[in-house]
């Protein structure tokens, strides 16, 4: 089985290193990248190549960009597997666009960070047809630790909003809590520590408490992305009818700090914005 990897950032590097490691595989990206495997010339090398695509791209409108310049290239029996987080509806528009070309796409966004990518312990939601997860279940196997088949077409994406929709409101709360509890005058070391005792105890917590105490914000999750995926969580409550109040919050305070230029930086920088301290 041959691969074509599409779009070499952050994660989708070490993504497809990982796979390279058991696959044939070459790597495509808008920028020329030092690769362990082959990179490739050209969208139409990669269509020509490859038995299973794989896309990690930032954006909807990256990923229709990506789909309408390989059309003219794909071929009939292919499997595209986009990992990207984009809407639920975007999905479905590219999933009955590549069906007319013999192609069949579907969603397995992902969910942990650049550490976890690295060590190929990513969790993975994947919406589908059953005989397509089978198929690439091994491939997917290079790249995560937890696997699941959520549903059709589309309910990979929906559970990634979801998810991150709940750590949003995890996140929250801890902003909330920890510019409470320096406010009071309490070492927020301490704090974190007698958190960790009891039911407040949340690996958002564990793992980001030093760069909320430190004030430094190196990025392992962009602002950028986690606003997207709130304002993909608010359009799916709209869509469902589902009453998200905190989401809805949520939703402005990262709005908030795209503004504040905060785009670029790690998502738990969003604690300046709900505490106003000095960036």
């Amino acid at each position: 089985m041959k691969v074509a990897f599409i779009g070499l950032g952050i994660m989708g590097l070490p993504m497809a290193t990982n796979i390279s490691k058991k696959y044939d595989l070459i790597g495509y990206d808008i920028y020329k990248k030092e690769t362990p495997f082959k990179f490739a010339e050209s969208y139409s090398e990669c269509a020509s190549f490859a038995d299973v695509i794989i896309s990690m791209v930032p954006n909807n409108d990256n990923f229709e960009s990506l789909v309408n310049e390989m059309l003219p290239y794909v071929r009939k029996g292919q499997v595209w597997i986009d990992m990207s987080t984009i809407s639920p509806e975007t999905n479905l528009k590219m999933v009955n666009l590549l069906k007319e070309k013999g192609v069949t796409l579907s969603d397995a966004p992902v969910v942990k960070s650049q550490p976890a990518a690295i060590k190929g312990e990513l969790g993975i939601y994947f919406g589908g047809d059953k005989e397509t997860f089978e198929y690439v279940l091994p491939i997917l196997k290079c790249m995560g630790k937890n696997i699941i088949h959520i549903g059709s077409n589309s309910k990979g994406l929906e559970m990634k909003i979801i998810h991150n929709a709940l750590v949003s409101e995890i996140q929250n709360g801890v902003n909330e809590v920890l510019g409470l509890a320096e406010k009071s005058g309490l070492d927020l070391n301490d704090v974190v520590t007698a958190l960790s005792y009891g039911g407040a105890q949340a690996f958002y917590l564990d793992t980001k408490h030093e760069n909320i105490i430190n004030h430094t914000y190196p990025t392992a999750f962009s602002v950028s992305n986690m606003n997207k995926d709130v304002h993909f969580a608010v359009d799916l409550a709209n869509s469902v009818g589902a009453r998200v109040p905190a989401l809805r919050h949520i939703a402005k305070v990262y709005e908030e700090a795209m503004n504040e230029e905060l785009s670029s930086s790690d998502f738990s920088s969003t604690y300046e914005v709900v505490n106003k301290n000095n960036y």
